[in-house]
């Protein structure tokens, strides 16, 4: 292989790995919103079955809690299908990302200390929210600063 061949091929591939840095924002903001569409519709619906294994007594006590409510499970239900429409759409994407991340605090704080066996799919949803955050970053930014006067522009 020539100098011409090295350089021709570290072209090609910083073109593919160039195209992939454009593509998996998308797909991987796709493979989210899809997931919660699933789950929130499921929450309306009802339409995945039961695991056969039984929940751990806590975490059977505390989804209990959350149904008995009345509202709470309807609302996280509501939030998690409107949070997968957005991100499926690709319309208010920050916003989408910014109103998933306390249900996935929530999603892995159930699973730590109450059905740990469990965890894998929200540790994939985690890690899909902290990628499309580290990818949507400039739009966090003004979110983030530690003083902002009221008003400004």
């Amino acid at each position: 292989m020539n100098a011409n061949d090295a350089r021709h091929f570290d072209e090609n591939t910083k073109h593919r790995r160039s195209r992939l840095a454009r593509l998996l924002p998308h797909v991987v903001r796709i493979l989210l919103g899809l997931m919660f569409c699933v789950f929130g519709l499921n929450g309306f619906l009802n339409f995945i079955p039961q695991p056969e294994t039984p929940m751990p007594e806590a975490a059977a006590a505390f989804a209990g809690a959350l149904m008995n409510s009345g509202f709470m499970m309807q609302l996280v239900a509501g939030t998690q299908l409107i949070v997968g429409l957005l991100l499926l759409s690709g319309l208010f994407v920050p916003l989408a990302l910014a109103l998933l991340a306390p249900i996935i605090v929530g999603i892995i704080s159930f699973h730590i200390f109450l059905a740990p066996s469990t965890i894998g799919p929200g540790i994939v949803v985690l890690v899909f929210e902290l990628y499309l955050a580290w990818a949507y970053r400039h739009a966090f930014r003004p979110m983030l600063a530690m003083r902002v006067t009221p008003g400004a522009e």
